[in-house]
């Protein structure tokens, strides 16, 4: 009887360490507007220096069900190094940051860390930022579908279902841009869109 509790029980545990790395459907991009970010917890991170100049930073390329997402997966690939972490700071704002999108996301990506911040990099790169926000003189109340409409309107290969803003603190945290598995456009799951409703979403300057 305790040997067949254990053999039971053993694929569970194994099942608990993290998910199959590669097995996933599509890629939700989030970005960061660093100056909420840096307002409510940034404290005295490096990304909030003024001379950053930091406005949408790459929060992290995620691998994505259809329902529901993978974390902490299971891969032989190796873990990146300080300088290739490092290397990603100007647009994710600090290597700390990347080094936990790679542990916790990137992993399940089933690509090595070189290629996975390459893609990052890449997915980062196809979305236009729109330059409205940049600037900014002061901190502004205004509705989170005013970041999607601007979106929308500097990406026209977007359409609302393929993105959703989300807010954190009554501030705007996150654009959320959902990609094929060859960053292409596409409609986000279910789970993925729900937008924030406030009318009345903070959004402060970049310093």
């Amino acid at each position: 009887m305790r040997s067949l509790l254990i053999a039971l029980l053993l694929p569970v545990a194994a099942w608990a360490e993290g998910d199959r790395a590669g097995a996933f459907d599509y890629y939700v991009m989030a970005l960061s507007w660093s100056p909420n970010w840096c307002d409510r917890e940034g404290g005295d991170s490096p990304q909030c220096a003024p001379e950053r100049d930091l406005g949408w930073i790459l929060h992290g390329l995620w691998p994505q069900h259809e329902v529901g997402w993978p974390s902490d997966c299971r891969t032989g690939a190796r873990n990146p190094s300080r300088a290739e972490t490092g290397a990603m700071a100007d647009i994710m704002g600090s290597g700390g940051l990347a080094w936990h999108q790679w542990k916790k996301h990137g992993r399940c990506s089933g690509l090595s860390s070189r290629d996975y911040f390459a893609l990052s990099r890449e997915a980062y790169g196809r979305v236009t930022r729109p330059e409205v926000f940049r600037r900014l003189g002061d901190t502004v109340k205004l509705p989170a579908r005013v970041v999607e409409e601007a979106f929308l309107e500097a990406n026209p290969a977007l359409s609302a279902d393929m993105l959703t803003v989300t807010c954190k603190n009554r501030q705007i945290q996150e654009v959320r841009i959902c990609l094929t598995r060859d960053l292409s456009p596409r409609i986000c799951g279910r789970d993925v869109r729900r937008d924030c409703t406030q009318s009345d979403a903070l959004l402060h300057p970049i310093p």
